[in-house]
């Protein structure tokens, strides 16, 4: 069942995915229970990963990189998640701010910064929300003033992944409060730089290999060439961006779930009770199928955005559906397969409820379950309505 997205593939691109598939199987699938009960980042995972040039997806060739497509960053999604959703979080993350900076930077960042990120030298992250600024990301308070310095920036920001090791974030703040969104700018800051102010990391439950948390910025001056997107630019890149961040989340959701249900078909083929199979009970069957439907449908959503992203398409409604499913389905037929193993599905060896914690976690990142019904919501009348 692993690799749903490999039709989609090229050779070259499916002989990645296997190293992919590899590395999931023989080094985060034994180790991501450990990171999690140790509370705790695995960097030299992380390296390891970068090794095999699964940090580097989507940079373009010139700038070092090996130039792969969408499509595949969301193969590589789905495959680690079977293992372990934290950890490819924490990895495409630092992939994300690389892809940025190869692209929409000074030569000094390209030089200086993405080589490092490729190979995991140095971590990166996108910090949008805030403790009081969430999916209203438009309502974000951190300030950025021009000085003769370049700008000063102030504020204190939250949720952000790899918040616990990075090194370079890509940090949105506001420019001019009565502009609203039209004020927000988007700056490279590097937490080894004065004004910089790490905070603890949050205690995550099932997701510490994500390093989440959040740091605090005083008086940290931003040189002009470190403004990565201007006022007006910057909130409508994010908004691109994170159409494809909601279906890569839904591609994780995808390999835990088929994870988890190839987990529960294997000992329920191989338990028996009042003398015959538990597959063989028709309620555990029938149960056991409605997650192999649910996991179908779930597939069918997250390819058909992802051909419109490979695309250059508008992806807004196909990313919010997508988003949206994964978030309903993944937390309950999850548990649906820990039901089907009886007690034995709590068992940390079996990897089941790390994936229940993690498809939670799913249903807020890159934006809400109810801010996908606000996105689907505005765009009803457009797609669905009587003039189409």
């Amino acid at each position: 069942m692993a690799g749903f997205l490999r039709d989609e593939l090229t050779v070259d691109e499916a002989a990645l995915l296997d190293k992919a598939a590899g590395f999931s199987r023989d080094t985060v699938k034994p180790q991501a229970a450990a990171w999690e009960r140790e509370r705790r980042q695995p960097v030299e995972a992380l390296r390891a990963a970068a090794a095999l040039g699964l940090a580097s997806l989507e940079l373009p060739k010139e700038a070092g990189g090996p130039g792969h497509r969408y499509m595949v960053k969301l193969a590589l999604c789905e495959e680690l998640a079977r293992a372990d959703m934290a950890f490819v979080f924490s990895l495409v993350n630092t992939q994300n701010v690389a892809a940025r900076l190869a692209v929409s930077s000074t030569a000094q960042h390209r030089e200086q910064h993405v080589p490092a990120l490729m190979k995991a030298d140095i971590f990166g992250g996108t910090a949008l929300s805030e403790p009081g600024a969430g999916s209203d990301f438009s309502s974000i308070q951190t300030s950025a003033v021009k000085t003769a310095d370049g700008w000063k920036l102030n504020g204190e920001k939250g949720w952000i992944t790899n918040a616990a090791i990075g090194e370079l974030f890509i940090t949105y703040v506001q420019t001019d409060p009565a502009a609203g969104w039209r004020g927000i700018a988007s700056f490279l800051v590097d937490a080894r730089r004065p004004g910089f102010r790490r905070a603890d990391p949050y205690a995550l439950s099932g997701g510490h290999a994500i390093g989440a948390g959040g740091f605090v910025l005083e008086d940290y001056i931003a040189p002009d060439d470190d403004m990565l997107a201007p006022p007006g630019e910057a909130f409508k890149l994010a908004m691109q961006g994170v159409n494809g961040a909601r279906v890569y989340v839904a591609a994780m959701c995808a390999g835990m779930l088929a994870a988890s249900l190839e987990t529960a078909l294997g000992h329920a083929a191989s338990r028996e009770t009042f003398g015959k199979r538990l597959l063989d009970h028709q309620g555990l069957n029938w149960s056991l199928g409605d997650v192999a439907n649910d996991l179908e449908a779930l597939r069918g959503l997250t390819l058909a955005a992802g051909r419109l992203i490979d695309r250059g398409e508008d992806a807004v409604m196909a990313a919010a559906h997508a988003k949206k499913f994964a978030g309903r389905v993944a937390l309950a037929r999850i548990a649906d397969c820990i039901q089907a193993m009886g007690a034995a599905g709590l068992r940390e060896e079996h990897g089941l409820g790390r994936h229940l914690a993690c498809a939670k976690l799913a249903a807020y990142t890159d934006g809400s379950t109810e801010m996908m019904n606000e996105r689907i919501g505005a765009g009803l009348v457009k797609t669905y309505g009587p003039a189409n």
